[in-house]
């Protein structure tokens, strides 16, 4: 198993349950479930599922690039959403960033977040190609 990297993205839920934005072993990546939340951890894009999930690509774009990953080595998404009736809207910010990428990807809706402004939670996996000049 190769060296650990973390990446932490200073929210205040990280400290408390004990995780890290992004984890990258090797040249595998994992970044954990993010949210539409700014540098200082408030929400963006409040009522606006379309905000909320381009805020939540670029903080994985961020989470990705911190430890040396870039969105098109992303194999896996999972979206979380509040409303499944929202799908299109979500999906197509998503097409919009993985067009060219096309990960496997699934979308659930779940009951809530953990913040109820929170309309949007993806989690990404990452191989890195180390063949590819980074």
């Amino acid at each position: 198993m190769g060296h650990r990297i973390k990446y932490s993205s200073g929210t205040k839920w990280e400290p408390i349950v004990g995780y890290s934005r992004a984890v990258r072993v090797g040249n595998i990546v994992h970044v954990a479930g993010t949210t539409a939340t700014d540098q200082q951890g408030n929400s963006v894009g409040i009522g606006d599922a379309r905000a909320q999930t381009i805020q939540v690509l670029n903080n994985i774009k961020r989470a990705l690039e911190s430890v040396g990953a870039r969105l098109e080595d992303v194999v896996r998404t999972r979206i979380y959403v509040t409303d499944i009736t929202k799908w299109e809207e979500i999906g197509k910010v998503h097409g919009e960033f993985f067009r060219q990428i096309l990960p496997a990807t699934t979308m659930v809706e779940v009951k809530r977040l953990v913040n109820p402004q929170m309309l949007v939670e993806i989690e990404v996996e990452a191989i890195v190609d180390e063949s590819v000049n980074q």
